[in-house]
């Protein structure tokens, strides 16, 4: 036989959890957040719909979400695909002309077109560009120095100028933009570079003033001494950051140095969460105790 207290208990709970955004609810409305989408919530097709959900709730509650993203393992599989070899050095990819054309049309074709679509099955609410499009980033080529010796990653940059005037236009019109990492090539016209999408989403959440940056990763969050899955750290200020970051391991330090960036860049708070966690967005936001760990100035707290 099912009680009262059986049938209520479960409403009580969602409640609760509503009431437990509230505070955040007040607090962001109207913010903009730019999202860095990545990892195994680009892989999974549960997860990738649990993220556009995640978006539109933002959306529909008055916060102006912004969405960047890479596409590493799409980009490994199409040029597996094409027969063109995929090789690393110092974490990055070395991007030959040939294989920039296949990381373009999947970044730009394949993973905006698929996030975008899955957003607007919940109404006509996103629109893909490019950090080519409108002069939206200006990138210049780098290398990367390993073992004392200088290698050249081909159509590889860094973001050195945002003009996020396209993204603005797009927020103001009431649609969430989703930005593909790839940039003109400001010292060679009418060339490309795949850009780092953590970084490109810092500089863009700077540009644009954004309340919070995201970053969407495959851990739980920074750990002071990994493995030990007791040093996960909740909150941390710009300072000890900086000096951790040395130690970091290699997949974290640019993802970790994003939020760094970010937050000494004037955007109020920054976090990586688990992207492997349904909803992992929403708990980071709405929720007191967050999710994963977030990058504050010095003199603030978690929030």
């Amino acid at each position: 036989m099912t009680t009262h207290d059986d049938t209520t208990a479960p409403a009580a709970a969602k409640a609760a959890t509503l009431i437990e955004s509230l505070p955040w609810l007040q607090r962001f409305r109207g913010a903009t957040m730019v999202i860095k989408y990545g990892g195994n919530a680009m892989v999974n097709e549960e997860l990738q719909r649990s993220f556009a959900q995640d978006v539109v709730y933002l959306h529909h509650v008055g916060i102006k979400p912004v969405v960047v993203h890479g596409g590493g393992p799409q980009i490994s599989a199409e040029l597996e695909r094409h027969g063109i070899a995929s090789e690393f050095v110092g974490g990055y990819r070395v991007t030959s002309a040939e294989a920039m054309k296949v990381v373009r049309m999947v970044l730009t074709g394949e993973v905006s077109r698929t996030l975008v679509s899955l957003v607007n099955e919940h109404g006509p609410h996103a629109a893909s560009l490019s950090g080519e499009d409108a002069g939206l980033f200006q990138a210049v080529r780098r290398g990367v120095i390993v073992d004392g010796e200088e290698f050249d990653l081909g159509h590889v940059g860094d973001v050195v100028a945002v003009d996020p005037r396209a993204v603005q236009r797009l927020l103001d019109d009431d649609v969430i933009p989703v930005v593909s990492s790839v940039a003109p090539d400001r010292d060679r016209p009418g060339e490309s570079l795949n850009v780092n999408a953590d970084a490109a989403a810092a500089a863009l959440a700077i540009a644009l003033g954004a309340e919070k940056l995201v970053v969407l990763t495959d851990v739980a969050g920074l750990y002071r001494d990994w493995p030990d899955t007791a040093s996960l750290v909740s909150s941390i200020g710009v300072t000890e950051l900086h000096s951790l970051l040395p130690s970091l391991a290699s997949g974290m330090i640019p993802k970790m140095q994003a939020c760094l960036d970010a937050v000494e860049g004037g955007v109020a708070k920054a976090a990586i969460v688990d992207g492997r966690e349904p909803h992992a967005v929403l708990l980071e936001i709405f929720t007191d105790s967050g999710s994963g760990t977030e990058v504050h100035p010095d003199t603030e707290g978690h929030a």
